[in-house]
Formats: structure tokens, C-alpha cells, sequence
């Protein structure tokens, strides 16, 4: 709250609004702006935020309670006291349980509306702070959500907490299974949107004409089985976070829908003709290459800037093996809760196994097998509870392993490093021969730890 609270008076009455608006400015507490009307006071809702709003409750066209409503609608933190000559038991209890702080009856006293005022502001102060408290504490349990220790990990939990207060619209990339939905989930809980809906929807499970009629919904009758009107996820998700997952699957037609709703911020249901507001924050996800399809025409790329305000690259499990022992253990406790098991560690030869493997389906696949090591475990967790693809991978012979082709990532350092070499160490040039940016040579250098 500033050091001066905004107060706006809605009173018809010239003299009367004049008499007010001096009184509470007499002593500089305030910052008050004056409405002659309901329509006016409305306008100005629009245009800018209060703490508090003193309304006359008998006005023409648009009334006292007409302007409470609109408050309590899109300005839950702001206070609102009743000002009327028309004093009666009924009206008060009217305006109370339509949520106004106070009710006072003219004539007033002048003592009695800076007492009332001053209470009405403490109430709206505490409001805030218990706000921002919750979105505190919701913004650790979102980004406390993420386990990993891994300085990529580390850096996308800071990102998430520096980005999720924003509102601006983010891209996703990653591998399947890498925990998109997770970060985005974190995004929403660490936003001002946490107390709202998230709506995750995957993209790519729906043909164009069901996809249209779930994201906008439908009007009675608009199509065959149109039984009955019904809103689609994004005004169910209004207010709150919109999931698109493999949004590279979303059909041409589709993107020009979902452009205009991100430009707009308006839906059309099918088959109906009046625009519908919404206000929603889009995350999207992808385990494509969207810029490749950007290229080949296959993703508009007017959308693709829309979507990619702030890019969160998720990486392969693979990429981060040291947070496989903490993701095992964070799943064993996760599963034994859920199964009513009390099974304290895991042994060390599948710890070994779960090691060397390779994790092509990522930190879902690790999960599955976690859960699945639970479900048939006793009071203790066994190397015979994993599958018999993963055991092998840690019962191989040694020679076995100094046999086997080098991995992928291997060739990719190897060959980083040669360039490295026969460029005498020019990132920029590397860069260019490696048909990569800087920003990507240099983390890919990090992460192999080639620095020298």
C-alpha cells in the first residue's frame, strides 16, 4: 500500500461530495479523487486501484450497490462503505452481506467517518499482507515442488521465482518425461494467479474440430451431440493458468485461434457470435523443435514470438545423473505414503542399476520405477523389485563397459572439444563451425567442463 491511501467518493450531491472530499484531504492522510455518479465511479475503477471507495447508496442509472458489486467483482482488496440519507434496517443488512466494510446514515458525523475510513484501511492493509504472506509461502511450495541439485536445476528453480510474479507468457521445451507440466504447475502456484485455476491440456490428444470445442466451448445445438452450452477451459480456467502441453501438434487453423485469444484476450464459443472475455496466462510445452517448424511452415511464427516471451529448457535426466539418488529418494517417499508402506532407503546395488541407466523416458520413466519397485517390494526394497532391462545395465561385465560404444553425449563433448582446439579456443568462431549460438556453445562448455 502506498504511504498515502487512494480513496474515491461516489456522491451525486455537489456540495455534499465537496464537503467530504475537503475533509478527508484536510489532514494529507489521503490521496481522494471524487465521482459525481455510478458511471463515472466505474470509469475510474476501470482506469486505476483504491483502497477504499465511499459510495452514496441512491444514485440514478448506476447506484451505490451497483458499485459495490463491481468492486467486490474485480477489486476483492478494496473496502467500500455505504453513504445514504435513506437509512433502514433492510439496506444495511443488504449492503453487508454484499460485502461493504460499513454502513453510514446521513446526516453524518464528521469523527464518525474518519474513524470508520481509518478502521476500513487497517482492514484493507492487513488484506494485502495476508496476501502477499500466501503468495510467499505458495511460491516455495511451487518451486519447492522442483528436486534436483544440479546447477541447470538450480538455475530453472531461480528463473521460475523470478518470472512467475510477471505474467508474461512462457515456452517450455523439452524432452517427454522431463517434468514440463512440473515447472509449469511451479509457475502457477508461485504466481498472483495460485488461488485460481491451472488447466493442463495436451494439444496433440484431440482431432481440430473436438480441440476447438474443449479449449472455446460450445453453444447448444452448434454441432451434432451439442446437447447443451458449454464453456470451454479457457473460461473455466479464467483468472488462473492455461497448460498447453505439445503445442507443436496443434493444427494451423488452431494456432490462428489461440493468437487472437493471447492478442484479444476474448473467446468465441462455437456456434455462438458474442465475444467472452478471459484473462488467462498461457504456458506452453513442447518436446519439438519449434523454431525448425517455424522454418518449414508448420507453426506460425507470429505465435511462436507470443509463446516465447521466457524460454524454460527442461533437461534429459541423462544431462544431470547426480539427481537421480535425490529423485529416487524423493519418489520412495512419495510412493510409500501413498501405499501406506514404511520403507526407509534404497538399497545400494539398485541405487547402482538405477545409475547406469540411461533413462530414455527421464524423470517420468524414474518415477515409474520407483512406484513400480514399491508395489512389489515387501517391507524392503530389492534389486529383483526393477526391471530386468535395469538391472543388467549394473550387472554387465567391466569389460562389457570398456567395450561398448561411446554415448552420445560422449561424441558430443569429444567433438566440441576438437573445434575447441582447432580454433585455438575462439568461442565464436566454434560456435559458427558447430551451427550453434555463443550463449549455447558456452553452456555446452559448462556442462562438459571444458573451460580450459
Amino acid at each position: 500500500m502506498s504511504a498515502k491511501p487512494h480513496l474515491l467518493i461516489v456522491e451525486d450531491d455537489p456540495v455534499a461530495r465537496k464537503n467530504l472530499q475537503h475533509v478527508l484531504e484536510r489532514d494529507e492522510e489521503y490521496q481522494v479523487v471524487a465521482a459525481s455518479g455510478g458511471q463515472e465511479a466505474l470509469d475510474l475503477l476501470a482506469a486505476r486501484d483504491f483502497e477504499l471507495v465511499l459510495t452514496d447508496l441512491r444514485m440514478e442509472k448506476v447506484d451505490g450497490m451497483q458499485v459495490l458489486a463491481e468492486v467486490k467483482k474485480n477489486h476483492p482488496d478494496t473496502e467500500v462503505i455505504m453513504l445514504t440519507a435513506f437509512a433502514s434496517v433492510d439496506s444495511a443488512i443488504e449492503a453487508m452481506k454484499r460485502g461493504a466494510f460499513h454502513y453510514i446514515a446521513k446526516p453524518y458525523k464528521i469523527g464518525e467517518v474518519r474513524a470508520q475510513v481509518a478502521n476500513a484501511l487497517d482492514k484493507a492493509r492487513l488484506k494485502k499482507e495476508i496476501k502477499q504472506l500466501k503468495q510467499e509461502v505458495s511460491a516455495r511450495d511451487g518451486v519447492g515442488s522442483i528436486v534436483g541439485k544440479d546447477p541447470r536445476i538450480q538455475q530453472l528453480i531461480r528463473t521460475v521465482a523470478q518470472i512467475a510474479p510477471t505474467d508474461c507468457n512462457v515456452l517450455i521445451i523439452g524432452e517427454t518425461g522431463t517434468g514440463k507440466e512440473l515447472f509449469a504447475r511451479a509457475l502457477h502456484q508461485a504466481s498472483f494467479r495460485a488461488e485460481r485455476r491451472f488447466v493442463a491440456f495436451n494439444c496433440a490428444a484431440f482431432a481440430e474440430q473436438l480441440l476447438v470445442s474443449e479449449l472455446f466451448g460450445h453453444e447448444k445445438g452448434s454441432f451434432t451431440g451439442a446437447t447443451a452450452t458449454k464453456p470451454g477451459l479457457f473460461e473455466a480456467a479464467d483468472g488462473g493458468t492455461v497448460f498447453l502441453d505439445e503445442i507443436g501438434d496443434m493444427p494451423t487453423a488452431m494456432q490462428v485461434k489461440l493468437l487472437r485469444v493471447i492478442q484479444e484476450k476474448m473467446v468465441t464459443r462455437v456456434g455462438g457470435t458474442e465475444p467472452i472475455p478471459v484473462d488467462v496466462r498461457i504456458v506452453a510445452a513442447t518436446n519439438q523443435d519449434l523454431k525448425l517448424l517455424v522454418e518449414q511452415g508448420r507453426f506460425r511464427s507470429d505465435l511462436f514470438y507470443r509463446l516465447n516471451v521466457v524460454c524454460l529448457e527442461a533437461p534429459p535426466l541423462r544431462e544431470h545423473p547426480d539427481d537421480i539418488p535425490l529423485l529416487a529418494s524423493h519418489f520412495l517417499q512419495k510412493h510409500t505414503a501413498k501405499q501406506g508402506k514404511d520403507i526407509k532407503e534404497i538399497p545400494r546395488e539398485m541405487m547402482e542399476a538405477l545409475g547406469a541407466h540411461r533413462f530414455p523416458g527421464n524423470v517420468r520413466e524414474l518415477e515409474n520405477l520407483m512406484e513400480r519397485a514399491v508395489t512389489l517390494s515387501g517391507d524392503k526394497l530389492e534389486l529383483a523389485d526393477l526391471p530386468d532391462e535395469v538391472r543388467s545395465a549394473a550387472q554387465a561385465p567391466a569389460g562389457d563397459e570398456a567395450r561398448r560404444p561411446p554415448t552420445l553425449e560422449e561424441r558430443e563433448r569429444d567433438y566440441i572439444k576438437q573445434i575447441l582446439k582447432q580454433t585455438g579456443g575462439n568461442k565464436t568462431r566454434s560456435a559458427e563451425i558447430l551451427g550453434i549460438d555463443r550463449v549455447s556453445l558456452w553452456r555446452k562448455i559448462k556442462k562438459f567442463g571444458l573451460e580450459d
